[in-house]
């Protein structure tokens, strides 16, 4: 059983990866980004970072979209990386679990181009395999599962629940029941509520969890 907590005020993660996509709006999020003392970015997302007075610990990608002067001033801390085979999202989680960080928060994943934004959402379940990794927006955070977890909620909350694979399904503790069902359609599990401070999810596949804030 694992076990999701929503992150109050005052949480901070241990890693930040920084993905290139909107900027965050989100006060959690720009308040992680002021505090957090180990932050990757992916590639060109460094310069929204630096403009905002803010040094990663590293700068991971193929460059492509880093300025010419970030490149140059922030050389000691670019670790570029050619491999077509994944997007700069993937180096950047590869940096981390080769310094042994197994405990990763994405943000600045969303907006922008809508095909990323799917990528990175289906990444989500390669990444599990092996580390512990949340996505979170300016809307709410995606979790990826793969076995019976519980998450810390409120009642009222939004919750979706999108299921990559034709598994079986049994959610409780939201106000539209699932009862070992498969989910064939993303769209099946989205919409549902939290009925109170917990809600759980017994999946027999590969799962991703939406809670809004």
């Amino acid at each position: 059983m694992n076990y999701y907590p929503l992150r109050a005020t005052g949480y901070l993660p241990e890693t930040l990866i920084l993905a290139n996509g909107s900027f965050p709006k989100h006060p959690l999020l720009l308040d992680w980004l002021k505090r957090c003392d180990y932050i990757v970015c992916c590639d060109g997302a460094a310069d929204d970072l630096l403009q905002r007075g803010i040094k990663p610990v590293a700068i991971v990608g193929d460059c492509d979209s880093l300025s010419a002067s970030s490149r140059s001033e922030f050389a000691a801390i670019l670790h570029p990386c050619s491999d077509q085979e994944t997007n700069d999202l993937t180096k950047s989680v590869r940096f981390c679990l080769d310094q042994g960080r197994r405990n990763l928060t994405i943000i600045g994943a969303t907006g922008k181009r809508e095909d990323h934004t799917l990528g990175n959402f289906s990444l989500l379940l390669d990444y599990m395999a092996d580390a512990q990794v949340e996505m979170f927006t300016d809307y709410g955070v995606f979790t990826p599962i793969c076995t019976e977890s519980s998450f810390q909620s409120f009642a009222g909350q939004q919750v979706s629940v999108f299921a990559m694979d034709a598994g079986e399904l049994t959610v409780s503790n939201l106000k539209y029941p699932v009862v070992r069902k498969s989910l064939h359609s993303w769209w099946q599990g989205t919409l549902n509520e939290s009925l109170g401070n917990e809600f759980r999810i017994h999946p027999t596949g590969s799962v991703i969890v939406f809670r809004v804030y």
